[in-house]
């Protein structure tokens, strides 16, 4: 029986990890992709937000001759920490289910090449971020091959036109990397002006490109269909419709409430946050807990690895007290 399972081995899951370590405790991490795999599917050149010392665990150096270091330096960063600190992790794992099945005692389904596994625990830590749910538009073809909730990188749509649906740093970093690979890029965002949420190192660059018309952008644009050929779209009240090749809703994420539910944890249904102490982090299922992003429900903007690290830190004192 294992003492700690921690559902996911992103940053916030391994600081948990590394935490428990410092207790004596040896947790096991389960991670349906591998470690750090949110980070591992950015775009491949993303630049991170935060600088190196704010994306460090469990007080393991992060040191970066850049200002902010890239999506590579942080992979090889996470990497290390694992492998340094013998940090027990089943990779490509996904967890489905957890049930208390008698006091002090749950019970953890998972499923890994379709064979269903399970494990029995005292405590659970899931830490499953909110990168694997897209905030979906719900509107007519949005499920077209042509459409993408995630950006990777800009080679592939050189001279085709392509159509960014969002207004944050995730649509204006696509937005930007799209027109130096040579495509024709029309943003539309629904909001009024531009989001306060934007890097104010790239708004200038940005900026310019949509004065010098380089990007077309829209504000009040309600994408209401996406179609083979084109986008459908309102501007106060006005239809309107831009032919294009391939659409990117950069629209935001959310955490996977439906699994948050079937486990037993309340969540608030407009909000979307689960119910926890905000002491302990534990859930109002006994010796469940919540730690990173999880804990902010549709407002992604509110938990990053900057303060989602030191979640690690409360859930192991509650546990070991």
């Amino acid at each position: 029986m294992e003492h700690t399972i921690i559902i996911g081995g992103g940053p916030c899951g391994l600081a948990c990890a590394l935490e428990l370590q410092k207790q004596g405790v040896q947790p096991l991490v389960i991670e349906q992709g591998n470690i750090v795999d949110t980070i591992y599917h950015y775009p491949t050149h993303q630049t991170f937000f935060s600088t190196s010392n704010k994306l460090e665990i469990g007080g393991i150096p992060f040191i970066d001759e850049k200002p902010k270091p890239v999506r590579m330096d942080a992979l090889v960063y996470y990497r290390e920490v694992v492998k340094r600190n013998k940090i027990r992790v089943h990779t490509y794992e996904a967890m489905t289910d957890v049930q208390q099945i008698a006091e002090g005692q749950l019970k953890v389904f998972t499923k890994k090449n379709e064979k269903q596994q399970t494990y029995y625990t005292e405590n659970v830590i899931i830490a499953t971020g909110y990168y694997n749910q897209p905030q979906l538009l719900h509107i007519p073809g949005e499920q077209l091959l042509k459409v993408s909730h995630y950006f990777k990188e800009a080679h592939p749509y050189y001279n085709k036109d392509i159509v960014v649906i969002g207004g944050k740093n995730s649509a204006v970093d696509t937005a930007l990397e799209l027109e130096r690979a040579g495509a024709n890029v029309t943003v539309l965002y629904r909001g009024a002006e531009y989001s306060s949420s934007i890097k104010p190192w790239i708004l200038p660059d940005f900026d310019s490109l949509v004065q010098k018309q380089a990007i077309h952008l829209e504000f009040h644009a309600n994408v209401t269909e996406i179609t083979e050929k084109s986008v459908y779209y309102q501007v106060n009240g006005q239809m309107k419709q831009i032919a294009n090749d391939f659409v990117f809703a950069m629209t935001g994420y959310m955490p996977n409430i439906p699994l948050l539910e079937k486990i037993g944890i309340e969540v608030d249904l407009q909000t979307g946050r689960p119910t926890f102490d905000p002491h302990t982090l534990e859930t109002n299922v006994k010796n469940v807990y919540v730690a990173g992003v999880v804990i902010s429900g549709y407002n992604g903007n509110e938990t990053f690895i900057e303060n989602g690290r030191f979640h690690g830190k409360q859930i192991s004192t509650a546990i070991n007290t």
